[in-house]
């Protein structure tokens, strides 16, 4: 297994790693290339833009789903929820037109993302070592991954039970259901951001440990500070102060803590052994002072003082 992944890392290093060697340019050169990756960035984000807003009523139709419906994992399929039809409305003249601009801008970054990472990818890499590339490659993919993995995990299980929740408080106590569609939008897009954020906690966690700024013990030290801090922060990051919402998402950002502290003691920086110096210093001392006073003590004439350290020269002549 070892030989395997030896060599994997090797062929690597030869067909991927070593043809993105440093650069040797001037800062002007890489002025001109910043400007040419942003240039190319924008236009095919504006291309995506443009495709985003000509289906722009069925991105928001989209959208609308986890208000009345219910996803089910097992059968892959959405099923009515049990809350009457909400009608939407909107409240300005432009209030529609911004919110399928908003929704449809969303979805051109979000499809854009792949593009613009490999852009900053491209520009960044002539700078780097080939133990950081090996690292900070893997890394980008993975945190791109679990963004997208928030996203999704947001669309078709949270903000379901998020909104049937508010909803029938609000119908139970009485008032009408009526929605502003800016209103709407904006929470559902800020409660799938948040989501997407909190996915990335572990990834956070394994670079500082990597990096060597924390390790699991660490962390471990300071887990019910974590478990106060996450419900600060979805106090913070919820768009509605019921602690309903907040519950669900600063459980799955304690739990993603606890993930974290796993992954730093896997991937995090290993702290060199310590040689056992010490031992050997104390063992000196004790030795020493033993071995000098053996010939004292038998250069005495066989008297065991430790006071005769000095031997006086013999007489010549009787006495």
């Amino acid at each position: 297994m070892e030989s395997k992944r030896s060599q994997m890392s090797e062929w690597l290093e030869e067909k991927v790693f070593k043809p993105l060697e440093d650069k040797k340019m001037p800062i002007m050169e890489h002025l001109h290339e910043l400007q040419w990756r942003l240039t190319r960035t924008v236009i095919i984000m504006a291309g995506i833009f443009i495709v985003t807003f000509f289906y722009a009523d069925t991105l928001v139709n989209w959208i609308r789903v986890p208000l009345q419906n219910y996803f089910i994992p097992g059968a892959m399929e959405w099923i009515p929820s049990d809350l009457p039809k909400i009608p939407f409305v909107f409240l300005s003249p432009a209030e529609a037109l911004f919110q399928n601009i908003k929704v449809a801008a969303l979805f051109a970054l979000v499809l854009a993302m792949p593009q613009i990472l490999w852009e900053t990818w491209q520009f960044v890499v002539p700078g780097l070592h080939v133990q950081e590339r090996r690292f900070t490659g893997p890394f980008v993919i993975i945190s791109w991954l679990a963004f997208y993995l928030g996203l999704t995990f947001s669309f078709f299980i949270v903000l379901p039970f998020a909104l049937h929740f508010l909803i029938s408080y609000g119908l139970d106590a009485g008032f009408i259901a009526q929605i502003s569609i800016a209103n709407y939008v904006g929470f559902t897009l800020w409660f799938m951001m948040v989501f997407g954020m909190i996915f990335e906690v572990p990834l956070v966690l394994t670079l500082m440990a990597r990096l060597g700024w924390v390790d699991a013990p660490t962390l471990k030290k300071y887990r019910k500070w974590a478990f106060l801090g996450s419900f600060l922060f979805a106090a913070i990051l919820t768009p509605t102060p019921d602690p309903f919402n907040q519950c669900i998402m600063a459980l799955p950002m304690y739990f993603f803590y606890e993930v974290g502290i796993i992954s730093a003691r896997i991937f995090g920086k290993k702290k060199p052994q310590e040689e056992p110096e010490s031992q050997d210093t104390s063992i000196v001392p004790a030795v020493m002072p033993s071995t000098q006073m053996k010939p004292a003590t038998q250069g005495a004439g066989g008297s065991g003082d430790a006071d005769d350290d000095y031997v006086n020269v013999p007489e010549s002549g009787p006495r």
